[in-house]
């Protein structure tokens, strides 16, 4: 039974004066409905293209060159602006990283979420607008919402900003949401509330939401699945338990190795060595080849296929091959413990 988000093959790339960008890199994933996926990987790897490019946010220079994004079984891969404005807010939203960007100074909070409710039910009578608009900031934990419905966002903090923006997202009831990152702005404290918000919210309506972030420790609160991306592709996947507990690409196995729980009694926070690769020119082979202490010959003339560990846990990198020498993973003493 195909899930209510199916992305196959998808490619996008950038087409810049030094060249084309190759961000997103045949992805391949589905999302269920209730469901969170969590996309992870540090900054650059194409996690926010990739959510952007679903919803057809991406600037003119972009392009989908190839594979296909199916919702319920329909393919909106061809789908031009105007039939996209018909699905944005109703069949999908998103919550940005940075709050500021996304409300208007010069609108009452109460304004930018009815606006919201009104793209999609424009006829909406002004008492039932505004009990809507007190329900989802109620929703999303504002307090005492008929006061400040009518306050600006410079008048409220970074999490209550952030609040009125899912609330907003929110406003259209969407099937699927996407969180680019909401917590990065936040101190650890108020974090912790909007992640446990979000999980409760999404329980509370059953929107599937695809949470992008570059924390491992922050997508352990909310996710159910959890893809691991790298220089546009997508390098391991599976559930929470399995890639937390069982991890098999060498790259999630530094992302974990970074996380400072696995560093206590250490006298330093292990960091992954090199950068990201270039993109204008991707390498042959893994593009994880230059930086991964573990490399095979092979992994820099051959990309290595996504090899299936479970039914739900698969990772491509070549060590999962047969022929390849057995190597502990660093992070099991962790799992141990």
């Amino acid at each position: 039974m195909p899930g209510l988000l199916e992305v196959n093959h998808l490619s996008i790339s950038f087409f810049t004066p030094r060249g084309e960008v190759e961000a997103v890199r045949d992805v391949s994933f589905s999302l269920n409905a209730g469901e969170v996926l969590a996309v992870v990987g540090e900054s650059g790897c194409g996690k926010s293209v990739l959510c952007k490019g679903i919803m057809k946010l991406l600037p003119p220079i972009a392009r989908i060159k190839s594979g296909s994004i199916c919702i319920n079984g329909t393919d909106i891969t061809g789908y031009g602006e105007r039939d996209m404005q018909r699905l944005r807010g109703k069949l999908f939203s998103m919550v940005f990283q940075d709050p500021m960007s996304v409300l208007n100074p010069t609108m009452t909070i109460g304004a930018q979420i009815g606006e919201a409710v009104k793209v999609h039910q424009p006829r909406i009578a002004k008492k039932e607008l505004t009990e809507k608009v007190i329900g989802f900031m109620e929703l999303v934990g504002i307090d005492k919402p008929e006061e400040r419905m009518k306050m600006y966002p410079h008048q409220f903090s970074g999490g209550m900003r952030q609040r009125s923006v899912m609330a907003t997202a929110l406003a259209g009831n969407p099937k699927i949401l996407f969180a680019d990152e909401p917590t990065t702005a936040l101190d650890v404290t108020i974090q912790a509330q909007i992640l446990d918000l979000l999980r409760d919210v999404q329980k509370k309506l059953g929107t599937a939401t695809v949470f992008v972030s570059h924390d491992l420790g922050v997508v352990a609160r909310v996710a159910d699945r959890v893809a691991v991306m790298y220089a546009g592709k997508i390098v391991e996947t599976g559930t929470v338990e399995e890639v937390y507990y069982d991890p098999r690409h060498p790259y999630t196995w530094g992302l974990m190795r970074a996380l400072p729980a696995f560093s206590k009694g250490q006298d330093y926070l292990y960091a992954i060595p090199g950068m990201l690769p270039t993109l204008i020119d991707p390498p042959k082979g893994d593009a994880f080849a230059c930086r991964n202490e573990y490399a095979l010959a092979i992994d820099y003339r051959e990309e290595p296929p996504l090899f299936p560990i479970t039914d739900t846990h698969y990772a491509a990198t070549w060590l999962l091959d047969k022929r390849a020498p057995r190597i502990t993973a660093p992070v099991r003493r962790w799992k141990d413990e």
